[in-house]
């Protein structure tokens, strides 16, 4: 074999292999390599959301858990020459499946993967070890493999009598292709052991790299059938006789060491057209998701408006065909939608059927105590319409209320949606807001623009001594009962129909502005904190609270979101802490204090000065 020369050599070497997996031992020991294994204490805990790829994750694992058995045989002092760490992933559409934790999560996985293609990538990391001192000093050579699986179309009878052989509990991505996890699969592109656990071609390519490198003269040549042979074996931290050392090549490149020279801007060799190229661009997952996200949101506006999650609540798993009955849908069309929605995490799938996971009890059942789902189908029916003329708003500045004459809230039942969707996103943050301080000062207290009255009832229960009067529009008011919650906060709770610039404001120790002065211009806002100012006595407060673009409880994603919002929806425009404390300030509201008030909400409260 030509790589009897390399392997003769590390037969001399102190190799460890970091792993305990009795499938890289094989293929190692089946190759003639001569090796120790020390399995990694590494806890694969990385943030896999933090990597540009799923290769470079794999890469990061492998790296990690080579350095973690060196340094510990290095304190026990038993300091190795070679250290091979490996982390085998498999990958789709961008989604990194390790190891199932359990046998839902096994199925979760082998279903994402039923019928489709897959990556499955094997980071490798060999670490060289030099003692100088006392210390530990390493060299680490990168390289990973990628090779493409395709799944048969599978019936879910197959799966599951895979899943309980106990075969997938501890393989990455839930099965083992050299085993019964063979019949799983139609095709395989690419390096076979790299999807059993090590990928031993490249391996063995990476080791003639190291131990035997080119001289600058052999780059450029045409594809070798065979690994040439190797006469000589050197320490990589020796400098070769053209100057040659290990160094770093970037993220994103398949090898991630090379023989570096004087000459390291050289391009990676392309071996299919003997020609020099730079590094493929690393895969825009990230980008991917992006593009498709609107796919996702539909696939949510259409159960919720088919009340898939109100069918399925309970205890009792409901098979396809049963749901297509009650929601009244195709087979074929039911199951693709309930497959979908386990994917998102939102449905359990079991060989029993589908049911709720608690977060769609929680938050998607129609009649939950928080239920979201007027907000997403106001999102489905409204915003989404909205958003299709983002283009034409950006390039004229206007509102995209103001490009159609079809925008208006016409139905009552659009308009109890409207109202539904403000209300459950109000109670999600409303207890946030009323503990964001101490306001047990006050007797009394004026929610202006409190639509349903959600945050003056969680104002009411957390402080049961004040009364509390909301203010809206009339059309806002008549539709109060609908929302109306059993309690004796409800009782202490009193509306008012009216126009907060015109009519006249109920007396109050408190007012509250809650999500409400972004939505006017500069002269509206002045008007209405004048008339709120002028209607508080020395001593009142006003708590004012608004999702502000530049506090640190707002995520860069939601601020994204709410600035877009702001240009197709409001009349308005966002304001930064800095100007919101102004305001109040203008307006006589001294000692104005600040604190985040729940996800992505900060909120400001200021005293009433004396005039």
């Amino acid at each position: 074999m030509v790589l009897c020369p390399v392997l003769g050599k590390l037969l001399h070497k102190h190799v460890v292999l970091a792993s305990a997996s009795p499938r890289r031992r094989e293929i190692l020991s089946n190759a003639g390599l001569r090796f120790e294994v020390v399995p990694s204490k590494f806890k694969e805990k990385l943030n896999k959301a933090s990597f540009s790829t799923p290769y470079a994750y794999a890469v990061e694992t492998a790296r990690q858990k080579a350095l973690e058995v060196a340094n510990r045989l290095h304190q026990d002092l038993r300091t190795p020459d070679v250290v091979i760490g490996a982390d085998t992933i498999v990958a789709v559409s961008g989604l990194i499946l390790e190891k199932p934790l359990d046998k839902q999560d096994a199925y979760r996985m082998l279903s994402r993967l039923n019928g489709k293609e897959h990556s499955v990538f094997t980071g490798v990391a060999i670490v060289h070890c030099y003692s100088k001192e006392g210390q530990l000093d390493t060299e680490v050579s990168e390289f990973y493999e990628e090779t493409t699986v395709k799944f048969s179309e599978l019936s879910e009878e197959l799966l599951w009598e895979y899943i309980h052989s106990g075969e997938p509990m501890d393989k990455a991505g839930g099965y083992g292709i050299q085993a019964l996890g063979g019949m799983l699969v139609e095709y395989v592109h690419g390096d076979f052991l790299n999807v059993v656990g090590f990928p031993l071609n490249h391996f063995c390519k990476k080791l003639v790299e190291l131990y035997h490198p080119p001289h600058q003269g052999h780059l450029q040549r045409t594809r070798q059938d065979s690994i040439p042979p190797v006469d000589t074996f050197e320490n990589p931290s020796d400098v070769d006789g053209d100057g040659s050392k290990l160094v770093q090549r970037t993220v994103g490149s398949k090898d991630r060491t090379e023989v570096g020279t004087d000459h390291q801007a050289r391009g990676a060799l392309n071996t299919d057209c003997n020609r020099m190229v730079g590094p493929l661009p690393p895969f825009p997952a990230r980008l991917l998701e992006l593009v498709d996200g609107f796919k996702v949101s539909k696939a949510l506006f259409t159960a919720c408006r088919l009340k898939v999650f109100d069918v399925l609540k309970g205890e009792v798993p409901q098979k396809a065909v049963d749901v297509a009955s009650m929601v009244d849908v195709s087979v074929c069309g039911a199951e693709r939608l309930l497959d979908v929605c386990a994917i998102l995490g939102l449905l359990e799938r079991s060989e029993r059927g589908y049911c709720n996971t608690e977060l769609a009890d929680l938050y998607l059942v129609s009649d939950s105590e928080y239920s979201l789902r007027d907000f997403i189908m106001h999102s489905d029916q409204h915003t989404w319409n909205l958003f299709t003329r983002l283009e034409v708003a950006i390039r004229e500045g206007k509102k995209a209320e103001d490009l159609s004459q079809d925008t208006s809230l016409q139905t009552r039942e659009e308009k109890l949606q409207f109202l539904g969707a403000m209300h459950s996103l109000t109670k999600l943050t409303a207890r946030h807001v009323v503990t964001a301080f101490d306001l047990s000062q006050f007797a009394s207290a004026c929610d202006l623009g409190g639509c349903t009255g959600a945050l003056a009832r969680e104002l009411s229960r957390e402080y049961p001594d004040l009364k509390v009067t909301v203010v809206d529009l009339p059309d806002v008011i008549e539709h109060v009962p609908h929302f109306q919650p059993d309690g004796p906060e409800t009782a202490r709770v009193s509306f008012q129909a009216g126009d907060f610039f015109r009519d006249s404001l109920p007396e109050a120790d408190l007012f509250l502005l809650s999500r409400v002065l972004h939505d006017w211009p500069d002269d509206r806002v002045h008007a209405l904190l004048s008339r709120v100012s002028s209607s508080c006595h020395p001593g009142a407060g006003l708590l004012l609270v608004e999702a502000i673009l530049d506090s640190e409880e707002q995520e860069p994603r939601a601020s994204l979101t709410w600035s877009l919002n702001s240009l197709l929806q409001t009349r308005g425009r966002d304001r930064c802490v800095a100007e919101y404390r102004a305001l109040l300030e203008q307006h006589g509201f001294g000692d104005v204090q600040e604190a985040p008030a729940g996800p992505g909400l900060t909120a400001l409260l200021g005293s009433r000065i004396s005039q």
